[in-house]
């Protein structure tokens, strides 16, 4: 009787990840893609040159907070349960 309750509660085969979850962990990979080449650039071609450029607010503030929220939604993608 009790192998037959076991039995009932493991499911066979499938996919991990419910089929909401699926967009939702491409949508933050893509949000940390766009913060990772906003946060790219602003150096200088000459090593003796300095160019204030890489202390932009893009780069500083937005980007950063971009990647965190991307990292932040593909966790909740990831959490996301089906409803079977």
């Amino acid at each position: 009787m009790e192998n037959q309750e076991k039995q009932s509660e493991v499911r066979t085969g499938g996919f991990a990840l419910s089929k909401k979850g699926v967009p939702v962990i491409l949508g933050g990979v893509l949000m940390v893609i766009i913060g990772f080449v906003l946060m790219s650039g602003g150096g200088s071609q000459d090593p003796h040159v300095f160019n204030p450029e890489i202390f932009s607010s893009t780069r500083i503030t937005v980007a950063p907070l971009l990647i965190l929220a991307g990292f932040t939604v593909t966790g909740v993608g990831i959490m996301l349960k089906s409803k079977n």
